[in-house]
């Protein structure tokens, strides 16, 4: 007789080797204290309107003028070089000027500062290979998964999604259920929107039929 094969397992041989045991999520809060907050034009032109961190309400990129916000942002990072939020913007106006390989170096460097935009959007572009940025899923689960840690909402809901479908097979995850689980359970503390409610809502079912309790 064949044995039955457990829903673990076959999560198990889906996503890598399955974590035996819960552990604790160590998370993490980025303190902007150590950088200027002081509202600059670069600010002004290229901040993102979902930036957990941004100091204005930000811009879409249609509302954008690239020229300017790439001129502008780089004369205020000349003056703040460290300011990682400086350093995300500029980022964000030359990969949507098409300038990715010249944006790359700005934004792994706000990453390696942990802010957490930069975190999930250099993350996000290796996943999908956007603006012809090099594809890299493993690097991308790494920094998605570490901007969710940060608390940004995009990671919380964006890193369970793309476990669940597969986005980072390959990659030796030690995938933990529970993990996830939380991640989308610390999403639903914001006042999520519409949209993200209902993406809140389709994990949680997913990850318990998926996933079994713990």
């Amino acid at each position: 007789m064949r044995r039955a094969v457990s829903v673990v397992g076959v999560m198990g041989m889906l996503f890598g080797v399955l974590s035996p045991s819960a552990q604790a999520i160590e998370w993490q809060t980025f303190d902007p204290s150590p950088y200027s907050q002081s509202v600059t034009d670069c600010d002004r032109e290229a901040a993102h309107p979902d930036d957990p961190n941004k100091v204005v309400p930000g811009r879409t990129s249609r509302e954008m003028n690239l020229d300017t916000a790439i001129r502008v942002c780089r004369a205020d990072l000349a003056k703040d070089p460290n300011n990682p939020r400086i350093g995300y913007q500029l980022a964000r106006s030359l990969t949507y000027a098409g300038k990715v390989t010249e944006a790359l170096p700005f934004i792994e460097r706000a990453a390696a500062q942990k802010y957490p935009q930069a975190l999930f959007v250099v993350g996000y572009l290796y996943l999908e290979g956007s603006y012809a940025s090099p594809k890299d899923p493993c690097r991308a689960a790494q920094l998605i998964r570490e901007s969710a840690i940060y608390g940004r909402l995009a990671g919380l809901l964006g890193y369970p999604s793309y476990v669940l479908n597969g986005r980072f097979n390959g990659c030796g995850l030690k995938v933990d259920m529970q993990e996830l689980r939380e991640f989308v359970g610390k999403a639903k503390q914001s006042k999520l929107e519409y949209y993200p409610s209902v993406i809140a809502e389709s994990l949680e079912v997913r990850l318990s039929n998926e996933g079994g309790s713990k």
